[in-house]
């Protein structure tokens, strides 16, 4: 799955599992449609492992830890459960250890979908999947929410207060469990966290408030320029940009008086990555208009975009969560043979740059992947800079290392 992707469940008992190189907590939360918890005994992890519908395996050390949902069995009112994770390690980031949740049929253990979470980076807990309740079907969605504050910034965004006990006097406090939220004051701590229902909160304290996301850059402050893995967040004053977009695709020959014939394609994706369509020069129009290609060029030159794909994200299929923009070169030329590749997503409706990501480099192959969208969970899209070389002369040969880059 890509974020934001979601699937129908097949089955009435689900289990997601969470595993990553180094041993994570894993948490449920039963959310009602206000997205918060009702009680504590709403949040489902170690310490509370059985709830209303939702119960929490640990996998010892030796298998990920997991949370089981009966759908039949979850309280009328509850919308969602969200299953996060969190390092067991104090204070240890994502970076690296990119978690991979696993959606079973919890009665024959087999696998309905699986879901990495991209580009993290100081996350110390995440919110990786969700299962939810839309219109009268349960239905599993990704999602890859990340937080810098751990697991305590997860339970305080949906309702759950968590109080830290004072100091006694003159004596040393045990740390709490790593990667979970601080212990109440009352009961006496337990190995691990306790967890105290929706009420008031303590005083805020003088640290930073939960950083929710991954820190990327949105279009507040105007144009980004991408460097290559960076991602943009195409939101501007809050909400969401306008839904038509530009992508624009140049290049020059790297030696004057030469031609270089490239084809610029955009290939779109459903949830499992699996290839719904490709819109390129002898496919002009995909996904019934709402993305369309302007053409073949077949020489480079001159100023400008080479190739432009429109794309209406309002009117693209619910299916399409992921678009990968590339460059071939059919002919055979290689991109050694090519300067100043670029691609820029602009505003269809005035013709603003908003987005910009030049090529720096090159390698002697036939084909690059410029550029992603992917749609989050939330609705928005995220554009984010690729710049891998492949080989592959036509958008076909694409298909397969593009789907591996969503």
């Amino acid at each position: 799955m890509t974020p934001g992707s979601n699937i129908p469940l097949s089955a009435a008992r689900v289990t997601v599992d969470v595993a990553a190189p180094v041993r994570l907590d894993v948490s449920g939360l039963l959310l009602t449609g206000d997205g918060k918890v009702r009680s504590d005994d709403d949040f489902i992890f170690y310490n509370q492992p059985s709830g209303p519908g939702v119960t929490y395996r640990s996998g010892g050390g030796t298998a990920p830890d997991a949370i089981t949902v009966d759908t039949a069995a979850v309280p009328p009112g509850i919308e969602k459960i969200v299953v996060t994770a969190s390092p067991d390690a104090a204070g240890q980031t994502f970076q690296g250890i990119e978690p991979t949740a696993t959606i079973r049929d919890a009665d024959d253990g087999s696998p309905l979908a699986t879901f990495t979470p991209p580009r993290l980076g100081t996350e110390t807990a995440l919110v990786i999947v969700e299962i939810y309740l839309r219109g009268g079907q349960w239905k599993a969605r990704a999602v890859g929410q990340g937080y810098a504050d751990g697991l305590a910034g997860i339970a305080t965004d949906f309702g759950v207060s968590v109080e830290e006990p004072p100091a006694a006097p003159q004596q040393p406090v045990a740390p709490p469990h790593p990667g979970t939220p601080p212990q109440p004051t009352a009961p006496p701590p337990a190995p691990h966290t306790q967890v105290t229902g929706p009420v008031a909160p303590p005083p805020p304290a003088p640290s930073a408030p939960p950083a929710a996301g991954t820190g990327k850059v949105n279009l507040d402050k105007g144009r980004v320029s991408l460097q290559k893995n960076q991602t943009v967040s195409l939101v501007k004053g809050g909400r969401p940009l306008l839904s038509q977009v530009k992508m624009g695709l140049g290049w020059e020959p790297a030696f004057r008086g030469a031609d270089i014939d490239l084809d610029a394609s955009v290939i779109a994706y459903g949830p499992q990555r699996n290839h719904i369509d490709s819109c390129y020069f002898g496919k002009l129009s995909i996904l019934g208009g709402a993305v369309k290609h302007s053409g073949d060029n077949l020489t480079g030159e001159g100023a400008g975009d080479d190739e432009v794909i429109v794309v209406d994200l309002g009117r693209l299929p619910q299916e399409v969560t992921g678009l990968v923009f590339t460059v071939n070169s059919f002919s055979g030329q290689k991109f050694t043979e090519v300067a100043k590749a670029y691609c820029r997503l602009l505003d269809a409706g005035t013709g603003e740059e908003l987005v910009r990501f030049d090529l720096t480099g090159a390698e002697a192959q036939t084909g690059v992947m410029m550029a992603k969208l992917i749609r989050q969970y939330s609705g928005e899209w995220e554009m984010t800079a690729i710049g891998d070389f492949v080989k592959a002369r036509t958008v076909r040969n694409m298909v397969k290392p593009a789907a591996q880059a969503l």
